[in-house]
C-alpha cells in the first residue's frame, strides 16, 4: 500500500527553553522534542490521519533511539531512518522571545547524519509510488545528500505531487550563490514550491511575492506558495487560480514549527483534492495553532482542532 506522503531531509532533537523571554544563557530547564523540518511535516500530516514516512538518518546514540520512539509514537513510519556510525544525532536549541524573535542554534558537527543519505540506498519504487513526495533545500547543501535528493526527484520524474520546500538556512551554506544552481535543478523536478519571502528570493532572485511566484512557475512548478508572515500567504497555480489568504489571529508563543504545520496541512489538502483557497486557509490555521504552543512536533494539531480554529476565526 503506497504512502500518502514521504518526506526526505532533516531530523534532530529540539531542546526548547521552558521559560519564555529568558536568554539562553540564563535558561535552567528545557523540554526535549522530535525536530527537523522534513520530519515535522510528516508528523503534521500523520496527525491529520495521513499515512506517512520519512527518509533520514540519525546518530547511533541514545538521542537517535529517542527519535525512532518519537516517530513511532506519532504514527510516522521509520523504516528508512538509519543510524550513521561516528556521527552524533543533531541537537537544536532555540530562544523564545514572542511574538517574532526565535533564534535557533544548530549543533550539527562534525556533520549531520541526515546529510549522509546516499542515492544507492533509496527505495525509489516507494518514492515513485507515494502520492506526495516532499524534499527540502537543506538536503541540497552537502554531499551525498545533495545527489540523493536530486536522484529521488529525478526518479520520481513529476509522476505525482512533488513538493520542494525551499527551506533556506544560511548557516548551512557558505554563499547564497552556491545554492541557486541546485535550487533551479530541484525546481525542474517539482510540481509544488513552498517558501517564505527570503527563501523565494534565494530560489528566484525575486522578493516581491507575485514576481517570485511567477518566477517559480517559470522554473517548472505547477503551484507556487509564498508565505508572507503577517501578510498571510499567496498561492498561484499554473492554471491561473490565485489564493491570497490572510493569517489567522493568534497570540504567538513560539513561531518555530508553524511552517512545518503549514506544510503537513498543505499536503493533507492536496491529497484531499480541495480547492486552493480552502487548502491555504486550512494550512494557515494549522500553522497558527502551532505558533500558539511551545513545542513543534508534539504541537501539531489534529483535524478537529484545525476545524475549531477555522470556525472561531482565531486560535484561542
Amino acid at each position: 500500500m503506497a504512502y500518502e506522503l514521504i518526506t526526505m531531509g532533516r531530523i534532530g532533537v529540539d531542546l526548547y527553553p521552558l521559560q519564555a523571554g529568558v536568554p539562553l544563557a540564563r535558561v535552567t530547564s528545557f523540554g526535549k522534542f522530535l525536530g527537523g523540518s522534513a520530519t515535522n511535516v510528516a508528523v503534521a500530516a500523520a496527525r491529520l490521519g495521513r499515512r506517512t514516512a520519512v527518509i533520514t538518518r540519525t546518530g547511533d546514540d541514545p538521542f537517535g533511539a529517542y527519535l525512532h520512539e518519537a516517530l513511532r509514537g506519532f504514527g510516522v513510519d521509520d523504516r528508512w531512518v538509519a543510524a550513521v556510525p561516528g556521527l552524533p544525532t543533531p541537537v537544536t536549541f532555540c530562544e523564545i522571545f514572542p511574538p517574532d524573535d526565535f533564534p535557533l542554534y544548530f549543533y550539527r558537527l562534525p556533520k549531520a547524519p541526515d546529510l549522509e543519505i546516499t542515492a544507492d540506498e533509496l527505495d525509489l519504487d516507494a518514492v515513485r509510488a507515494a502520492r506526495v513526495f516532499w524534499v527540502t533545500g537543506t538536503g541540497l547543501c552537502a554531499e551525498p545528500s545533495r545527489s540523493a535528493t536530486l536522484a529521488a526527484l529525478a526518479g520520481r520524474d513529476r509522476s505525482a505531487t512533488t513538493v520542494f520546500d525551499l527551506d533556506w538556512r544560511p548557516v548551512f551554506w557558505a554563499d547564497p550563490d552556491a545554492a541557486r544552481p541546485f535550487y533551479r535543478q530541484a525546481l525542474r523536478h517539482a510540481t509544488v514550491a513552498v517558501g517564505n519571502v527570503d527563501e523565494v528570493e534565494i530560489a528566484t532572485g525575486e522578493r516581491d511575492p507575485r514576481a517570485a511566484a511567477a518566477a517559480l512557475l517559470d522554473a517548472g512548478v505547477e503551484l507556487a506558495v509564498v508565505k508572507q508572515g503577517p501578510e498571510g500567504v499567496l498561492a498561484v497555480h499554473r492554471d491561473g487560480t490565485v489564493a491570497q489568504v490572510p493569517p489567522l489571529p493568534v497570540e504567538v508563543l513560539n513561531g518555530l514549527g508553524a511552517g512545518d504545520a503549514f506544510g503537513g496541512s498543505l499536503c493533507h489538502g492536496l491529497l484531499a483534492g480541495w480547492d486552493l483557497e480552502r487548502i491555504m486557509r486550512y494550512a494557515n490555521a494549522a500553522g497558527a495553532i502551532v505558533a500558539s504552543r511551545l513545542e513543534c512536533s508534539s504541537a501539531m494539531p489534529a483535524a478537529h482542532e484545525v476545524d475549531a480554529a477555522l470556525a472561531a476565526g482565531a486560535v484561542r
